[in-house]
């Protein structure tokens, strides 16, 4: 073996081997090889006393794999380290040459930032050596993260009964029990809205009460309300017109907070299922070539894009559309963002979304065509409205109305999908008209308290507070839901949109943290680790005194809460547990309440709690047309009817309860990608991009 080549997953091994070509080796490590132990003083695998000296262990499902590795590297000339490029690849590449006995000083290192030909053999062209300051700061989160998860969660365990507490796990929750108790105090405050409504050239339109004498309306009372409709009886006078031209700029390309926002909000993915999805879309998809790499790394916060990719980007837009389409490239990084990155985008123009759907799931072409016309998009020019304000004057009152209509689609010609536009029009006026109002309507109103949190919403708080980092926030979203400490479900019956409700257990947590940690866990103490992390990053910073600034400050605050932080007694249940006779209490698990045995772990008893309201499957006599068995009558998620086989799963047969047959939408999309596969693998050349075709 003369080369041989470590990276992370083994479908991107699949893909890099491919392009290095018979010389490589290219092989995978499956993530992390080893973690801090959990022996020593505290169990904690960090010796404070010297200097936080980490101890390394190889995790139990790995060593067969480093076992493999050292084989590999004895029979090699030379050796490279190919994972991830950001902190937590360069930590696993130094583990790697650190457990395999290479030269942590050796050019072994390679970077690339999308898995391409052209990139990866580039990156080969130009290793280096293992950057230990991006090592040194993903060792000082790792070890901040296990003292704090670690010690506060024994803590918390013991005196509450928490599952576990975190750096910034603990401050996610925080702002999500924040703002339920900001709903609860919250006092609606009553205000109204008046109405008038005109005609003109068959064409009716809306104004509302703007101004009172010139300032800003303020109706509180129906009183109020009842004086305004009264005196604005007579004729309107049309006072003022202004035309403007409104332009709507594009969005830059996406980061990952981004990105996730807007999987959510558009596609109604979670952030977990769309980093998982970009994963297997930056490591590599067989598009009938075999694997290429379709998009650039998915963690980045840096909206940055190549010279390369903006040069063939602004040709390929001038080319479809015409000159006019042009826009202009714009970068907006944060302080904080890690610019060595690019934004995230397609490797390949000429892979567009249609030309190569039949290669990919249905999930993976919908979060695809997303990247790539959001980073097409972000180099057009911007959409232009022609916007038209109206005020109409009644005595003291000015009511406004305004229209839009749309000029010029800009950046909506390719990322119109994903945006909302509607032309808003109004007739013809002239400045001094007179209009009669068909209708003048005065309408109740109370304002609303401030909205909870959907996984969108949390996620671009956490981003402009600066905790966590992009490749973090779906670790604390699932985390937070997986401790029992907050539910995700729809805000209304009715909605599908799902917002964040902390539960009992997570409100506790939270106000306990509160009491005995408050200058730990906030937001301002955690965005300021976050900046220290980067600075060590940097080489501008050292991590020993990091750590031993945080570990002064924070174990204090730990033995002040084992002392005075009450123990809060398990709820009984009122019955005695069948195998030993102990009591039964209520405790809290990843699937939401349960009943136990008050002396767990001697006694393991446990039993799931009956919700008497839960809609109860009904018989029918009717009988499945699949299998011959019985119908039910069961509930849907969303609250509808319908009839399910009763062998479900292994016959899936759905009606509705008039007799038609229901086909389950994956099953559709399943049957309707068969068949364009059918189709687009006896003519490959239909992944490559044709002259004119649309982008």
């Amino acid at each position: 073996m003369k080369n041989l080549v470590i990276v992370e997953s083994p479908s991107k091994s699949k893909t890099i081997e491919k392009y290095l070509g018979k010389e490589y080796t290219v092989v995978p490590s499956v993530g992390h090889i080893r973690d801090l132990a959990t022996s020593g003083k505290g169990g904690l695998g960090v010796d404070v006393e010297n200097n936080f000296e980490p101890t390394y262990v190889i995790s139990k499902d790995k060593k067969s794999t480093v076992d493999d590795l050292k084989k590999k590297v004895k029979s090699a000339d030379h050796v490279y380290l190919a994972t991830d490029p950001d902190r937590e690849g360069e930590a696993i590449s130094w583990h790697l040459a650190d457990e395999l006995g290479l030269d942590i000083e050796d050019k072994n290192r390679v970077t690339f930032h999308e898995i391409t030909k052209n990139a990866v053999l580039d990156a080969f062209e130009k290793p280096r050596a293992i950057d230990m300051d991006l090592v040194h700061s993903q060792e000082t989160r790792r070890i901040l993260d296990r003292i704090i998860g670690f010690k506060l969660s024994k803590l918390i365990n013991k005196k509450i009964h928490s599952k576990s507490a975190g750096r910034v796990q603990s401050v996610a929750l925080k702002l999500i029990v924040d703002r339920e108790k900001e709903i609860q105090a919250f006092i609606p405050e009553e205000y109204w809205n008046i109405d008038a409504i005109f005609e003109k050239d068959n064409k009716e339109f809306t104004a509302q009460l703007a101004k009172i004498d010139g300032k800003k309306a303020k109706l509180t009372s129906e009183e109020e309300a009842k004086e305004v409709y009264e005196n604005c009886q007579g004729l309107f006078v049309v006072k003022e017109i202004k035309k403007t031209v409104r332009k709507r700029e594009a969005k830059p390309a996406f980061i990952t907070s981004t990105l996730q926002q807007e999987a959510s909000t558009k596609l109604s993915f979670s952030s977990k299922r769309t980093m998982s999805i970009a994963q297997r879309l930056y490591e590599g998809v067989d598009v009938g070539n075999g694997q290429e790499g379709l998009i650039t790394y998915m963690r980045t916060d840096s909206t940055r894009l190549s010279n390369q990719f903006v040069y063939a980007c602004r040709e390929r837009i001038e080319e479809l559309y015409g000159k006019n389409y042009l826009g202009y490239y714009k970068v907006k990084n944060d302080d904080n963002a890690q610019d060595a990155h690019e934004a995230i985008r397609p490797t390949n123009l000429n892979y567009s979304p249609e030309s190569i759907k039949g290669y990919l799931k249905s999930e993976e072409y919908k979060l695809y065509k997303l990247i790539y016309e959001r980073a097409v998009a972000s180099l057009m020019a911007a959409a232009k409205f022609d916007a038209l304000s109206v005020t109409l004057n009644q005595k003291k009152y000015d009511f406004s109305a305004t229209g839009s209509t749309l000029i010029f689609d800009g950046y909506l010609k390719v990322y119109g999908d994903y945006e909302t536009n509607k032309d808003t029009l109004l007739p013809n006026l002239q400045e001094s008209e007179e209009l009669s109002a068909k209708e003048i309507k005065p309408s109740q109103h109370f304002t609303e308290p401030p909205a909870r949190y959907t996984e969108a919403r949390l996620i671009k708080a956490l981003e402009e507070d600066g905790i966590g980092r992009p490749s973090t926030y779906a670790t604390i979203i699932d985390t937070i839901q997986a401790r029992s400490y907050v539910t995700l479900e729809p805000s209304t019956e009715k909605s599908k949109t799902k917002v964040f409700r902390p539960t009992e257990q997570g409100i506790l947590t939270t106000e306990k943290l509160d009491e005995f940690f408050s200058d730990i866990i906030n937001v301002a103490y955690t965005a300021s680790m976050e900046t220290q992390l980067d600075e060590i990053a940097e080489g501008e910073a050292n991590e020993v005194k990091t750590l031993r600034d945080f570990y002064d400050k924070f174990i204090p605050l730990l033995d002040h809460a084992y002392e005075n932080m009450e123990v809060q007694e398990l709820e009984k249940v009122g019955e005695v547990c069948p195998d030993c006779g102990s009591e039964l209490v209520y405790r809290n698990g990843r699937f939401g309440r349960f009943i136990s045995c008050d002396s767990f772990p001697k006694c393991k008893y446990t039993r799931k709690i009956v919700d008497k309201n839960k809609y109860v499957p009904e018989n029918t006599g009717i009988t499945c047309p699949e299998c011959g068995k019985e119908l039910l009558k069961r509930k849907s998620r969303y609250g509808t009817f319908f009839h399910g086989c009763s062998g479900f799963p292994t016959c899936n047969y759905m009606e509705t309860l008039d007799g038609e047959r229901i086909v389950p939408k994956a099953k559709k999309a399943s049957a309707k990608k068969t068949t364009t596969k059918k189709t687009t693998t006896k003519k490959k050349t239909t992944t490559k991009k044709k002259k004119g075709e649309d982008a």
